[in-house]
C-alpha cells in the first residue's frame, strides 16, 4: 500500500549512470504484487467470519484492527531489521513471517475461534509491514535517482493489481463455499461448532496457497544476487546536525500524517464493508459472493487511476490534483449515502478511482523541503497507515446502531481534510524554510 522513506543519496554499485536493474526490479515488484493481494482478501475474510461467529459489524472491524495495527507496532522494528542485515535478508523474513501468518489461518479455521484468526492476522500483517520497510525503498535505489518516483509507480501498479485480483478470488473460494442454514442461529454446543468448523474450511485453500508462494518467493529471493549496495548506515545526507531540528516544527509533516491516518481509515473502511453494503436489500441486495466480486471494480478503479494520475501530474500540481480528487470522492460518498440501488453501488465503487493518488501525493507533499529531517518524517507518515485500523471500528459502531448506509457519513467527513490538506494544509511556512537553511548553513 504505502512506500516509506526515500533515500536520495544511494545507488547500487556497479550500475551504469542512467540505467536501471530491471532484473532486481522484477523480482521485487512480484513482493508488490504479494502484499497487496494480502491486504485486500480480509475484505472477503470478514463478511465471512461475520456470518460464522454471529459478529457486529464492530466486532469484523477488529479484522482490520489487528492488521493494521501493525504498521504502527511493527514500522520501527523493521527499519531496524534493515539497517541491522540489509535489504535482502530483510525481505527473507518478511516473506517467512508473511508465510507464518498465512497458514496460521489453518488452524484457527479448524478450531472455529475467533481469537485465533486475531492472531494469525496479526503474524500475517507483521510479515507485510517487514516487506513494505524493505521493499519500497529498495525499488528507489535500482536505478538514476531521477527515475525512481517512475519505477515506484510502477511497482505499486502491481500493488494494486493484486488489490484488485484478491476481493474476485476470495469471493470464489471463500464466500462462495457458504452452505448457510436456515436455523444457523438456534445452533448451541457441539452442533455450533460443528457448523463453524464446516464453515470456516473454505478459508483453509486460499491461504495455505498464499502460504506456499510466500515461501517459495522468500526462497527466491534468497537465492538470487541482488545488486551490492553502497548506502550509508542511516539513509541520509551527511554534515547536518539533525538534533538542532525537529518533525514537529514542519506544520506540513504533521498535517500529512493526519491526512494519512484519516484517508487510508476511510479507504479501508470502504472496502471492508462493501460486501456488506451491496448486499443491503436497499442497494443492491445481492449475494456475499456476488458482492465481493464487485468490489473488485473499487481496488480495479485505484490502479487505472494511478496511471491516469502519474500522467496528469507533469501538467497539474499535485496538490491541485489532490484537492479535487477530495471534492470528487466527498461527490460521489455522499452521493451513494443518499442514494439508493444501482445508483448508491455505483457511486461508491467509484470512490476507488479519486482515492488512487491520495496516499501518493499526501505522502510526497509531507516531506517536502525536511532535508535530513526526511527519514524520520516518513517513519512518521508509515505509522499514520494505523488509521486503517481505528475508523473501520467507527464506521462498524455505525453501521450496527444507523444501519450499514448511514455509515457512509464517517468515510465522508474523512474526505473533507484531504480536500483541506490540498488546499492550503500542504503549504510551508516561511519560518520552516527558514530553519532548514540555517541548520544548513550552520
Amino acid at each position: 500500500m504505502a512506500p516509506t522513506s526515500l533515500p536520495t543519496n544511494i545507488r547500487p554499485s556497479g550500475a551504469l549512470p542512467g540505467s536501471t536493474n530491471y532484473s532486481a526490479m522484477a523480482m521485487v515488484t512480484t513482493l508488490f504484487f504479494a502484499w497487496g493481494f494480502c491486504t485486500v482478501i480480509n475484505d472477503t475474510v470478514i463478511p465471512h467470519l461475520q456470518s460464522i461467529f454471529g459478529l457486529s459489524y464492530l466486532q469484523a472491524s477488529l479484522i482490520q484492527l489487528a492488521f493494521f495495527s501493525s504498521y504502527f507496532v511493527f514500522a520501527l522494528p523493521a527499519g531496524k531489521l534493515v539497517e541491522t542485515f540489509g535489504y535482502k535478508p530483510t525481505m527473507v523474513i518478511g516473506l517467512a513471517t508473511m508465510g507464518l501468518g498465512a497458514i496460521l489461518f489453518v488452524p484457527a479455521a479448524s478450531a472455529a475461534t475467533y481469537s485465533f484468526f486475531l492472531m494469525a492476522e496479526v503474524v500475517l500483517a507483521a510479515g507485510v509491514t517487514i516487506l513494505q520497510v524493505s521493499a519500497n525503498p529498495y525499488v528507489t535505489i535500482l536505478g538514476p535517482p531521477e527515475t525512481a518516483s517512475s519505477r515506484l509507480n510502477l511497482t505499486q501498479a502491481f500493488n494494486t493489481l493484486g488489490d484488485t485480483v484478491a476481493p474476485y478470488v476470495g469471493g470464489a473460494l471463500i464466500l462462495g463455499k457458504i452452505v448457510a442454514l436456515p436455523n444457523a442461529a438456534q445452533l448451541k454446543g457441539a452442533a455450533l461448532l460443528a457448523y463453524r468448523t464446516h464453515q470456516a474450511a473454505s478459508i483453509k485453500l486460499p491461504f495455505i496457497a498464499i502460504a506456499a508462494a510466500a515461501l517459495i518467493l522468500a526462497l527466491a529471493v534468497a537465492l538470487y544476487r541482488f545488486p551490492r549496495l553502497e548506502v550509508t548506515q542511516d539513509f541520509r545526507p551527511a554534515g547536518m546536525d539533525i538534533e538542532k531540528d525537529s518533525i514537529w516544527n514542519h506544520r506540513h509533516l504533521y498535517l500529512g500524517a493526519i491526512a494519512i491516518f484519516i484517508y487510508v481509515g476511510a479507504e479501508v473502511s470502504i472496502g471492508s464493508f462493501l460486501v456488506k453494503y451491496f448486499a443491503d436489500p436497499n442497494i443492491l441486495g445481492i449475494s456475499l459472493e456476488n458482492g465481493a466480486k464487485l468490489v473488485t471494480l473499487y481496488w480495479g478503479g485505484m490502479m487505472v487511476g494511478r496511471f491516469i494520475g502519474s500522467a496528469a501530474m507533469r501538467r497539474i500540481a499535485a496538490n491541485k490534483i489532490l484537492m479535487w480528487s477530495g471534492v470528487g470522492a466527498v461527490l460521489l460518498v455522499f452521493g451513494s449515502l443518499v442514494g439508493h440501488g444501482a445508483f448508491a453501488a455505483i457511486a461508491i465503487l467509484s470512490v476507488g478511482l479519486f482515492n488512487s493518488i491520495m496516499f501518493p501525493t499526501i505522502f510526497t507533499l509531507a516531506v517536502a523541503e525536511l532535508g535530513p529531517l526526511t527519514g524520520r518524517g516518513s517513519g512518521l507518515l508509515v505509522q499514520a497507515i494505523v488509521g486503517g485500523a481505528v475508523f473501520p471500528m467507527l464506521m462498524g459502531y455505525l453501521a450496527d446502531h444507523y444501519g450499514i448506509h448511514h455509515s457512509l457519513l464517517m468515510p465522508l467527513c474523512c474526505y473533507f481534510f484531504v480536500v483541506y490538506y490540498g488546499w492550503k494544509g500542504y503549504k510551508i511556512e516561511p519560518r520552516e524554510m527558514r530553519s532548514h537553511i540555517a541548520i544548513a548553513e550552520a
